[in-house]
């Protein structure tokens, strides 16, 4: 195996009993990036000047014996969502190009202060609201098994530069499958936290921002569960005002065993169908846990209405994404709402109206939202875990057509490309964990994921359960075009 393709906590090993330095390793993933990012261009911000003297200050603690933390001399980059120092935050948007911040994101100083050396930032949709990675700024980022192919989004240059080898280490940020989507279509691991586990200032365009939207979170993609695991105690906890009164105190996974999980499998939906190749890696997945003992209920459920809970959701999302628009786009969105047919229950009129609605609209979402987790947490307490699909089908090829006029083939079947988000928003609406596992390639050499939800704040035990699953062949698989 190339080095590029190590995991970051190997990487750090290898680091810390000097088979490599810092500095070596840094070089080989930038000697890749020039070999290989033209054709991805996943990678969008250089920052290897900087890159490589803080690699050389690395190596001189490490000369002295000393580390700064778990991930000490690993070379990440960040999704360009992410504030960085001295680097552009745009959001794909053409009217920020020139934005560029002066300090970092809370979590990019957590990251640093363990070690990681960020010398570079990663592509995104414009204003992160796509499954597919492209914006006038930074052109289209393709999927390393297949150049014709989507990554995924918004965290799609995150995912294609993990899968590639171009990076060690990467974070994503998720509020309609942005972690999720990416690391189904790139075969590598993701995981999005339980609401606000992981502090958001500094993921926005503006830097002085320190109140953030709903359901989204931030998290990590890596090649490895262990990764997940070591980037989620790096980063989690309460900001400065909440740490005078909360402690961080996760379930922890070490010492538990897959022979006592009580398993929910949810392989498909007639809202969101997937393909019969999607639905048997969900059954896999469940049939390793089955062998090692585990209970597996193929129809366990939450109590409530799927179709309650999307429209809860949509309700919710909407809104939320709408509150980034520049005003004068906000006002002309109002006028169109306000000229719509009172008949007019189409997709796209229900959508225009959630993104103008009112406070009140808003609130009530909320209450509804509220007594969905308050399900959840029962069904929670009957199992450990639902099994689900991330996404309808493989990685698709790109289409940049019209949002209302795309559409996807879930096996020969022509299906809303928006339905993808029904598997993120199930969890997300609830503000429940979900890891994201590899389950090797299909058919037409593409990987496919699995979706492992948990109850709020068992962060940590999904990605156990994704570590040990990663054991019993749930692995990576390198994109033979980049393997050299």
């Amino acid at each position: 195996m190339d080095i590029a393709f190590l995991s970051a906590n190997e990487i750090a090993r290898r680091i810390r009993s000097k088979e490599f330095s810092c500095r070596e390793i840094l070089e080989h993933y930038l000697e890749r990036i020039d070999r290989f990012n033209p054709e991805l261009n996943a990678i969008v911000v250089d920052l290897r000047e900087e890159g490589l003297e803080t690699a050389d200050r690395l190596d001189e603690l490490v000369q002295k014996g000393e580390f700064l933390g778990p991930l000490h001399g690993v070379p990440m980059t960040v999704k360009e969502s992410y504030n960085v120092a001295g680097t552009p935050t745009t959001f794909g948007k053409p009217e920020l190009k020139d934005n560029k911040t002066d300090s970092d994101a809370d979590s990019v100083r957590k990251l640093r202060a363990a070690g990681v050396n960020i010398f570079g930032k990663t592509n995104v949709p414009l204003d992160l609201a796509d499954f597919q990675s492209y914006n006038d700024i930074y052109g289209t980022t393709n999927n390393p098994y297949s150049l014709d192919r989507i990554p995924g989004g918004s965290s799609g240059g995150s995912a294609a530069a993990l899968a590639a080898g171009l990076t060690g280490l990467e974070t994503g940020s998720d509020i309609g499958g942005s972690i999720r989507n990416p690391a189904h279509f790139c075969g590598v691991f993701g995981h999005k936290p339980t609401f606000d586990l992981l502090w958001r200032k500094g993921h926005s365009p503006v830097p002085e921002n320190v109140g953030f939207g709903d359901i989204s979170v931030i998290g990590p993609l890596a090649r490895s569960a262990q990764d997940l695991d070591t980037s989620i105690r790096v980063v989690a906890g309460p900001d400065e005002i909440m740490s005078r009164g909360y402690k961080l105190d996760l379930p922890e996974w070490k010492g538990r065993s897959l022979s006592e999980l009580r398993v929910g499998v949810w392989k498909t939906s007639d809202m969101a169908p997937v393909t019969k190749e999607t639905q048997a890696r969900v059954e896999q997945v469940a049939e390793a846990l089955r062998e090692e003992g585990a209970s597996i209920n193929m129809e366990a459920r939450p109590n409530i209405d799927v179709n309650h809970s999307h429209e809860v959701y949509g309700r919710l999302l909407q809104p939320t994404m709408s509150s980034r628009m520049p005003e004068e786009q906000y006002e002309r969105l109002k006028k169109q709402v306000d000229q719509l047919d009172p008949d007019d229950q189409s997709i796209g009129a229900q959508t225009m109206r959630a993104q103008v609605s009112s406070f009140k609209d808003f609130a009530s979402a909320n209450e509804l939202r509220h007594r969905i987790r308050w399900e959840w947490h029962e069904f929670f307490k009957q199992y450990d875990v639902l099994l689900t699909p991330t996404m309808p089908t493989p990685a698709f090829k790109h289409d940049h057509g019209k949002f209302g006029e795309r559409r996807i083939l879930v096996d020969n079947d022509e299906r809303s490309y928006f339905e993808g988000v029904f598997w993120a928003g199930l969890s997300g609406v609830a503000y429940l964990p979900s890891t994201v596992i590899p389950t090797g390639l299909g058919t037409e050499g593409l990987p496919i994921g699995v979706q492992i939800i948990g109850p709020e704040y068992s962060d940590l035990l999904t990605i156990g359960i994704a570590s040990d699953l990663e054991q019993k062949g749930f692995r990576f698989e390198e994109p033979q075009a980049f393997a050299s």
